[in-house]
């Protein structure tokens, strides 16, 4: 059964970075896509980014593109999430997912295992 454990959230401040990790057992981490999703207070969960299992291929949602980094490190069956230019928007819980389509899918529906969330909050 496959297990997803996030770390890396916390407080900080408008502007700032923070790097979100998640390390994955129970899959064979290649054959499957992993993403991040987030879901604000009060707000519906919605697609962060998710990069492909077999070629590392990536989408990003437009909100955080140019901002937030998506990578994988088979080696240590983790993904990250590198987050830059963090703005109060941001805040949010983020959990990372693992699915098996063949396609990137930016929906929640597509992955079958999920961590338990990590907060991150932007204020000042």
């Amino acid at each position: 059964q496959a297990q997803l454990v996030e770390s890396g959230g916390g407080v900080v401040q408008p502007g700032g970075s923070l790097r979100l990790s998640c390390a994955v057992s129970g899959r064979t981490f290649s054959d499957y896509n992993l993403g991040w999703f987030r879901q604000g207070p009060g707000k519906e969960r919605e697609f962060v980014s998710s990069i492909r299992g077999s070629d590392h291929e990536t989408i990003t949602a437009g909100s955080v593109k140019g901002r937030f980094t998506i990578s994988r490190d088979s080696a240590k069956n983790t993904v990250y999430l590198q987050m830059t230019s963090l703005k109060p928007e941001d805040t949010a819980v983020y959990y990372c997912a693992t699915g098996r389509t063949q396609y990137i899918s930016i929906y929640s529906r597509d992955y079958d295992a999920w961590g338990q969330g990590t907060q991150v909050t932007v204020s000042s």
